[in-house]
């Protein structure tokens, strides 16, 4: 039975291997892909204490595969109180079994399963002791005059710093000197040295340590965090895994890393070998620099550029690299969030299988009628070119996947719509990410009271939730819009050079982690931002570019290639930067003399770091002056070399219309895109993020047969065009696909509302009929209007939630128009509907209007409307009757602000059929 059971979970982990791997194309039933689980919305998926066993697991992964997920991701974090007698420890042969089981029951259910590579975040736990865990730069200084000596023993300070290393010891003289000391400490901590003249001052440096825990740790997962930098503490870290996998693959397709979230780690212990052999000089005698307050010396920013540079490296190569092939080796692949980290976020993203970016808060979308409460916004909003490092990592390394943790505090626990769900999804489809994941799901055995277990900064996509019955509408559309955005290659033309250099660059404070909370320090200000967004918003696709990845590309006749597999890109782009390696220029000009096209904003000026600084900047000069431009029209110069050409342009667009890079002026009208490329042709997938309905022909600057692919309906037809142009109806908030297919031989014509005729209020009277829900079912009723259920006379409404089904009749004295459109208008939150029997749909989103005209026939017609409310009443209720519902360990349940949780004050939010409801015909 073991020997089976292996052997099962081997060949699903091979499978899922070369699944996430392979760059096949989308198979095609008639016109819309076959939807394969990766294309689905996975989730991530919380075991809170490990309290887990096989009822509840075959009861809760049914579940999920019937609504539609494609896969979960195993996190296990802390737990809920009174249940400890449940807990699995983490990794034990108990837990192991859970595993097995929930592999192979995934398998069986069409689910794949992910697994984050230890317990809540960051990675650490009970294997890493103090020698192998995060560690900190500790200095402490020292004041010598001639003929004094020390008196006390050079050891740290702080307090609970017992395993903290002395490392360097570096005496500054008054007229420059600088001496290294260490030599002359003693064992037993005393320096035996005294200065024979001047004033001298004494820097120690010690290897500390962070003593940060792991944040949500699970049982058998708490311990202190890892040194991601030191190669050691990595291999002991991961050896605790192999050891309980006995080295075999587990079935697992991707093992998982959560942001990176190392505070205060800005050291390891072989950093000065690391830093002199890296960097070429002795960092230890530039302790007093390093420490530095001055914000503003050119000289310390230089020196920290260069620490920075070294902590990139470290942890690239220590962690990220060390980690992926780890993982190679169990058949499996890496999913990595890279941003937050101290080092270039484009190589630690590429570095991974599954580069992954996240969603934190909530966008400010003008659609009409998308709620966004004041008190659900936080700091920064989601920025969709942050998501494009992700991406970016995926499409110039060839990689198929490019994932995200999505919707975390998109709203206040238990007000999130699926309405405000689509366009946060959306605008991650635009950045190029394909494979979301759910920000999450909560297991929860079922013997645990309603909402049953939750986690803290969830948006509970979970069967608790009242609008999971109609989960599949948002589900079928997410797994719709990837089996797409998954398939074929990227179809970017612009590849920009990021100057990370120049972030670098500044003397202010010491490591450097890039979050996405601080876009607003290290992003929004420069020009390659501001840049990126212009080249956006006018209608061009790219993606951005590495030092380290440019030095690895090459050029096939015009293109630029970034991988093998990569789709190559027609122009190199170097927005205005400061600060470039004399290493990356040469291949810039090395690529533009193999043919490529690359533009400069304006020429580097400087070399970053210290290291034989003016013979590098002799370099730098050396190779400017091979530049030799000539004036060409609208103020671009031009340099041409070998077979390629290098301009020189403030205004990056005057350049690229100038060498034929055209952009697609669809954007024009206000709508967003973005393009995959197929063996004969290519995908647009369009998005109306704005107010207005657009209605317009479309110059697309690719050529052939168009069809029109509705990701929501799965509505499919050959699109109308005229001079090139293709006609496109958008309300705001919906999307389409237009496949443009060079071999196209599609023959139903897309049916286009052109002129309303008449509509039909369906104003009769309504009936009401509660289905499911608690915390108790309300009596039906009988609505001469529609209204808000909230509003009724019966008492259980304000504190109901669940399904509540509307019937009615209407009358259609004829059928002859070309299409019948149903708008239900206002929606709280999400309906399905059927007509005369026969089910129309899940109306889940704004605007709520599904076409309806095979469904309708002439004389006497029924509708039938359930309708699913949000969590927030039943909550409300709850909290005003101090009903107990969450006691967890650790951090137990706070609001989006992280303060302790509690709906009392609350208001009753609007819930049901609002309408008014109307069907028109279209002829």
């Amino acid at each position: 039975m073991q020997l089976q059971r292996f052997c099962s979970v081997l060949l699903l982990s091979t499978l899922t291997f070369c699944l996430a791997k392979a760059q096949k194309p989308v198979k095609n039933t008639g016109n819309w892909p076959v939807i394969e689980k990766q294309m689905k919305p996975w989730t991530r998926w919380w075991w809170m204490g490990n309290a887990v066993d096989e009822q509840n697991l075959n009861v809760v992964l049914k579940k999920y595969a019937d609504a539609g997920l494609g896969g979960v991701e195993i996190t296990p974090i802390y737990g809920a109180k009174g249940f400890e007698k449940q807990y699995l420890q983490f990794l034990s042969p108990e837990w192991m079994n859970m595993l097995h089981y929930t592999v192979n029951k995934a398998n069986t259910l069409g689910l794949g399963v992910d697994m984050n590579t230890g317990t809540g975040w960051p990675f650490g736990g009970p294997q890493i002791k103090p020698e192998n865990a995060a560690t900190k730069l500790i200095t402490q200084q020292y004041t010598l005059k001639a003929g004094e000596k020390l008196t006390e023993a050079i050891k740290v300070k702080e307090a609970k710093q017992d395993f903290a290393q002395l490392q360097a010891l570096t005496a500054y003289g008054t007229n420059g000197e600088v001496l290294d000391l260490l030599p002359k400490v003693q064992a037993d901590g005393f320096l035996n040295w005294s200065p024979r003249n001047g004033s001298w001052d004494i820097y120690a440096a010690f290897a500390g340590k962070t003593r940060q825990m792991v944040k949500r740790a699970a049982p058998g997962g708490e311990g202190f965090t890892l040194d991601h930098l030191d190669k050691n503490a990595v291999d002991v870290y991961l050896k605790r895994f192999s050891d309980a996998f006995g080295g075999k693959p587990q079935g697992i397709r991707s093992f998982f890393n959560d942001s990176y979230e190392v505070y205060g780690a800005t050291w390891t212990p072989t950093f000065f070998q690391e830093f002199k052999k890296n960097r070429g000089y002795d960092l230890a005698t530039h302790i007093r620099e390093l420490t530095s307050k001055d914000s503003t010396s050119e000289h310390i920013a230089r020196l920290k550029s260069d620490y920075r540079e070294t902590m990139d490296e470290l942890l690239l190569h220590n962690f990220t690299q060390n980690w992926t092939n780890w993982a190679h080796h169990l058949n499996a692949v890496t999913k990595n969030q890279s941003h937050g980290s101290p080092g270039n976020l484009l190589d630690l993203y590429g570095a991974v299988d599954i580069p992954e970016t996240e969603t934190f808060g909530s966008s400010y979308f003008p659609i009409p009628g998308l709620r966004r409460d004041a008190a659900d916004i936080r700091n920064v909003d989601p920025d969709p070119i942050m998501s494009k490092f992700a991406s970016s990592a995926a499409h110039t390394g060839g990689k198929k996947l490019v994932s995200s943790e999505t919707f975390t505090w998109l709203t206040e626990h238990f007000k999130t719509s699926f309405s405000q769900c689509k366009p946060e999804a959306e605008q991650l489809f635009l950045a190029g990410i394909n494979h979301i994941f759910y920000h999450g799901t909560t297991n929860s055995p079922t013997n645990v009271p309603w909402p049953g277990w939750l986690f803290y900064a969830s948006v509970e996509m979970n069967p608790n939730n009242s609008l999971w019955p109609q989960a599949q509408g948002l589900n079928n559309y997410i797994a719709r819009c990837q089996s797409i955005l998954q398939s074929g290659k990227p179809d970017n033309e612009l590849l920009i050079y990021w100057p990370i250099y120049d972030v670098w660059n500044k003397a202010k404070g010491l490591d450097m982690a890039l979050k996405v909370h601080d876009v607003d320090e290290w992003l929004h200000p420069t020009a390659f931002y501001k840049l990126s967004k212009e080249l956006s918003k006018s209608g061009y696709s790219f993606d951005f570019a590495s030092d380290r990845l440019l030095k690895q590309s090459t050029v096939n006749k015009t293109l630029i290639s970034t991988n093998a597999t990569a789709a190559p890109y027609q122009v190199l782009i170097v927005p205005q930067c400061e600060m470039i390696n004399p290493e990356t220029l040469d291949q810039m000009i090395k690529l533009a003399s193999n043919g490529a096209k690359v533009i400069f904003q304006v020429l580097p000026q400087d070399v970053p770091g210290l290291n034989n600084l003016e013979t590098r900047r002799a370099q730098l000069k050396a190779s400017l002056a091979k530049l030799i431009f000539r004036d060409g029209v609208d103020g671009i110069k031009q340099f041409k070399i070998g077979a390629g050409l290098i301009l020189l342009a403030d205004d990056v667009q005057k350049a690229l219309k100038a060498i034929a890079i055209h952009r697609e002026t669809l954007t024009d009208t206000g709508l967003q895109f973005i393009r995959r490329k197929t063996n004969t042709g290519k995908y647009y997938y369009l998005v109306n993020h704005t107010a207005k309905d657009i209605d317009t022909e479309l110059s697309l600057n690719e050529s052939g047969q168009v069809l029109i692919m509705d990701p929501q309906s799965s509505n499919v037809g050959l699109a109308a065009v005229r001079d090139k142009k293709v006609r496109v109806q958008l309300k705001p908030g919906e999307s389409l696909f237009l496949n443009v297919d060079q071999n196209g031989t599609a023959k139903t014509p897309w049916v286009y509302l052109n002129k309303a005729a008449n509509s039909i209020n369906l104003n009769q009277s309504w009936n009401l009929h509660f289905t499911e829900g608690g915390p108790e079912l309300p009596d039906d009723q009988q609505l001469a209007k529609l209204v808000s259920w909230t509003t009724l006379s019966d008492p259980k409404l304000q504190a109901f939630s669940g399904t509540g089904v509307y019937t009615s009749s209407f009358n259609l004295s004829s059928k002859t128009a070309k299409e019948y459109v149903l708008n239900l208008n206002e929606v709280d939150e999400s309906a399905r509907v059927w007509i005369n029997g026969q089910e129309v749909g899940i109306l889940w989103s704004i605007p709520f209007q599904a076409r309806v005209g095979k469904y309708l026939k002439a004389g006497h017609n029924t509708i039938k409307i359930e309708v699913v409310n949000l969590m927030s009443n039943r909550i409300r209720d709850m909290d005003i009757k101090k009903i107990q519902w969450r006691n967890y360990h650790e951090i137990n349940f706070v609001n989006i602000n992280y303060k302790d949780f509690d709906a009392s004050s609350w208001n009753v939010m609007s819930s049901g059929l609002i309408g008014p409801v109307s069907i028109t015909a279209f002829n």
